[in-house]
């Protein structure tokens, strides 16, 4: 297990909003989604852009680069890319799908902690 420690600036994400963020040298995304926060690491397993930069569509943020969608609740991958034909084929034979790296998240007087 990690430690907590605090996120700058994420208690004052709106809901439905991410934001990318380093702490402690690592690169995550923090989301707020129906008051609840999630935090992932910032970076697609696939082709490595930053998630952060990407959609939120709920609890899943869907990759800039390729549309991948990951669900921040768990880190599961909803679906591999949007691409269609020997591209999917392509990508999928590049980097089969992977799960995103996600980190537990608590909120203590009004302060956002992650375990990282």
């Amino acid at each position: 297990m990690g430690a907590f420690v605090e996120v700058p600036g994420a208690d004052d994400l709106k809901d439905g909003e991410l934001r990318g963020l380093t702490v402690r040298g690592r690169a995550l995304l923090v989301a707020k989604v129906a008051g609840r926060f999630y935090a992932a690491d910032d970076r697609c397993p696939h082709m490595g852009a930053k998630l952060s930069k990407g959609k939120l569509d709920g609890t899943v943020v869907i990759c800039p680069r390729h549309h991948s969608r990951f669900d921040l609740s768990d880190g599961r991958f909803v679906q591999w890319t949007d691409w269609v034909g020997w591209l999917a084929r392509l990508a999928k034979a590049v980097r089969s799908p992977r799960a995103i790296v996600t980190h537990r998240v608590k909120v203590e007087g009004g302060r956002v902690w992650v375990e990282i």
